[in-house]
């Protein structure tokens, strides 16, 4: 008597089954793959741990790249680039002139701080091509010491400057203020050098950066 074998259909389909199932993981396990990735370590017995993502550098005060000591003021000055791109002025991270403050202007633009408390005082720009420099020196004269006096230039900042301006500005700190000429860069500053202009007959834009120590309050 012979049986007969009715069950070779459900046989097959696990076969199959079977058959594409293994193809899946040696294709995976080939041609990489989280799941290539697991089995491979599964027959290895290794095991993978996560590369740890690279730690993002510390940003400091203004941009610096490194922080300022204590009772020091961070800041970054950057003139403008040509007649297109606008001066900035930060200090202590906060932005005191710039193009999106929409507080500058060709010319001077000056920022003035307390230097004993760090407080902005006021904001100015100065036309040095069109303007008229006694603003400038209504401006300049009255400024007492302890007054911090950041400067950034915008297209042109000198053929208004007159010797009074110089001096004033030398008064301040500046030693090449009297060869300031057209179309220099200034944040006290760099000279503008036909040779080795960035952009045509402008010389690229200037930065000067550090830490400016609080002074001590005036006793009495």
């Amino acid at each position: 008597m012979k049986w007969k074998n009715t069950n070779k259909g459900p046989l097959r389909a696990v076969a199959v089954l079977l058959l594409v199932g293994l193809t899946w993981l040696l294709a995976n396990t080939l041609f990489g793959g989280e799941t290539g990735s697991s089995v491979r370590h599964f027959f290895s017995g290794a095991s993978e741990d996560p590369t740890p993502a690279e730690p993002h550098p510390r940003r400091h005060k203004c941009g610096l790249s490194a922080p300022c000591p204590p009772k020091h003021l961070a800041f970054r000055l950057v003139s403008g680039a040509a007649n297109v791109i606008g001066p900035k002025i930060c200090l202590e991270d906060k932005m005191l002139v710039s193009s999106v403050k929409n507080n500058v202007g060709r010319g001077l633009n000056i920022a003035l701080v307390n230097g004993v408390t760090g407080e902005l005082l006021d904001t100015k720009t100065f036309d040095m091509w069109a303007g008229d420099v006694s603003d400038l020196l209504k401006f300049l004269r009255p400024l007492h010491e302890g007054t911090l006096v950041f400067v950034a230039s915008f297209d042109d900042a000198a053929t208004k400057m007159n010797d009074e301006a110089r001096r004033l500005f030398e008064e301040l700190g500046s030693t090449v203020v009297k060869e300031l000429a057209f179309r220099d860069s200034w944040v006290f500053r760099m000279k503008n050098s036909k040779s080795s202009n960035k952009y045509e007959g402008w010389p690229e834009s200037l930065e000067m950066d550090g830490c400016i120590p609080l002074r001590p309050p005036l006793e009495g």
